[in-house]
């Protein structure tokens, strides 16, 4: 089995903050916010604490980026959701910078949220550019929606799981099916 690419961890370690199913969220206020930036190696800078405001945009940004994976299985991107994304790499300053050895990287030069957030949609811009980005895609069972990276050699998986989801799934279906056939 493939390892996830470091480029697309960051991501999906960002959209699971969000069990949709459960109903918890590890983002529940701007100080967990500021906390699992600072785990995550994104160290929030500057004079002030986050604040409501910001952790709004960074759930905004996590549910966008949740919609631009979806676009992997085939979707199509909202209106909205890219001009959120758009929005927030203006307000990271995200930009390509040349480093010594000659080769370049997207970085935001933006600090506090909007520049953390500038680093994730960095790993998003890194991840489409090393051809990564097509295998991140969410669980298709409605209610998990889960972000996994799909380590299938035709890049068909489905779901998160198919112990649960899968097993979920495929169960509503059978049943389904066995209420639509006629009796003999």
């Amino acid at each position: 089995m493939n390892a996830v690419p470091s480029e697309v961890e960051l991501v999906l370690e960002f959209l699971n903050t969000a069990d949709l199913e459960g109903g918890s969220d590890e983002l529940r206020d701007p100080a967990a916010l500021r906390a699992w930036l600072g785990e995550h190696g994104l160290k929030v800078t500057g004079r002030r604490a986050p604040t409501a405001a910001d952790l709004e945009r960074a759930l905004a940004v996590r549910e966008a980026l949740r919609a631009l994976v979806a676009v992997n299985t085939g979707t199509s991107l909202p209106d909205a959701s890219r001009a959120t994304l758009e929005a927030a790499a203006a307000r990271a300053h995200l930009g390509v910078h040349f480093m010594p050895d000659g080769s370049t990287a997207a970085m935001p030069t933006a600090t506090g949220i909007d520049g953390a957030l500038g680093y994730i949609l960095a790993a998003v811009h890194h991840a489409m550019g090393r051809g990564t980005w097509g295998r991140l895609k969410p669980c298709g069972r409605d209610r998990c929606r889960w972000a996994f990276y799909d380590t299938s050699k035709n890049h068909s998986r489905r779901w998160c799981s198919m112990e649960v989801c899968g097993n979920r799934e495929k169960g509503v279906a059978f049943r389904r099916r066995q209420r639509s056939e006629p009796e003999k």
